[in-house]
């Protein structure tokens, strides 16, 4: 039995679990996807491939394979500037991101959105933002249209530590406690808020105590054990399906990287970024697979390989791909007249 969500923290590695060895290769599986894919996003960014930015989702994994791997094919998400995770573990293609990445034609947004606003309505994508807390409204309203039209879809709101410094997060938090929407607010808390860390800028330790001010439960989790995240995951997406409202779970899953690629980070010491590579999320939860017996080294060499193949074709699928015409630059801002 999952457990019970409270104002506590959780840990599923060390927990026995009853789900299949099927269930906790899939884990594994979305997590080496999101890693090797930001990899070689970072890459060909540093190639002069990619214009604009790139903030990377590394070591972050755990969050969006465990929440995402609780989700429902029919039930929706939005992400963040750092949402090429979150779009991978709901089940968007690389080969399509990755040409969204280049500006390609043949990405997901035919290349107008790029890194931070992709989006994929047929696998519950609503859409990454390159705005800080831009998400939460759109979440919320997706929520209430759900709740309205009695379809049964839970929506899950990937946001971060500074976002819930911003009116967005509070009103859309209040709002959907009042009218018990079916929505889980997922914080992942991994420290900063782009170079202004989130111990200085918010005074608690523990950011699940802010569901408190709106009546609904918070949990506070390890956010590099994704079995953790799953299994809170999981009890607050049965509660916002079965019409008991929302949940705040805070994901603590200290950042392994800059806020974008290319950032030096002056402002941080080298023994804080070495500490959280120490807790590498992927390697972590690769060791526990192994030696609990679930996968042999053999079977993870065949991820590795499957998952590196992919996304090499992906890179060679936005390499030979074309960019958008001058004339496509119209195209896609207005409603057509039905």
């Amino acid at each position: 039995m999952a457990p019970k969500i409270a104002n506590t923290v959780l840990t599923g590695e060390s927990s026995k679990s009853a789900l299949d060895k099927e269930k906790l290769a899939k884990f594994y599986e979305s997590m080496l996807r999101i890693r090797r894919f930001e990899e070689k996003a970072i890459d060909v960014f540093s190639a002069g491939k990619i214009p604009g930015f790139i903030h990377s989702y590394i070591g972050e994994e755990a969050i969006a394979a465990g929440v995402c791997g609780a989700l429902e094919p029919g039930d929706q998400i939005t992400g963040t500037h750092r949402g090429h995770g979150h779009c991978l573990a709901k089940g968007m293609n690389m080969d399509r991101m990755m040409a969204e990445l280049f500006g390609k034609a043949t990405g997901y947004n035919k290349g107008k959105g790029g890194s931070m606003h992709i989006a994929d309505f047929s696998k519950g994508v609503l859409g990454c933002n390159g705005i800080v807390a831009g998400g939460l409204g759109l979440a919320t309203g997706a929520a209430w249209g759900n709740q309205i039209k009695h379809n049964n879809h839970v929506v899950a709101c990937f946001f971060g530590d500074g976002a819930s410094n911003r009116g967005p997060f509070h009103e859309a938090v209040n709002f959907a406690s009042i009218w018990s929407l079916p929505i889980v607010y997922v914080l992942e808390a991994n420290g900063w808020g782009i170079s202004f860390p989130t111990k200085e800028s918010i005074h608690l330790t523990d950011l699940s105590e802010r569901a408190k001010s709106y009546g609904i439960p918070g949990v506070n989790l390890d956010g590099y054990d994704v079995m953790a995240v799953y299994e809170a995951a999981q009890v607050a997406i049965d509660r916002a399906r079965s019409g008991q409202g929302p949940s705040l779970l805070v994901c603590n899953a200290p950042r392994m990287r800059g806020h974008e690629e290319g950032d030096p980070q002056p402002y941080r010491s080298k023994e804080d970024i070495e500490k959280a590579k120490r807790n590498d999320p992927l390697l972590r939860y690769k060791k526990f697979l192994l030696s609990n017996g679930i996968l042999s080294e053999e079977e993870i060499k065949a991820y590795d390989e499957r998952v590196e193949a992919e996304v090499n074709a992906a890179v060679q699928f936005a390499n030979d791909s074309p960019f958008p015409t001058p004339e496509q630059a119209l195209e896609d801002i207005f409603v057509e007249e039905v």
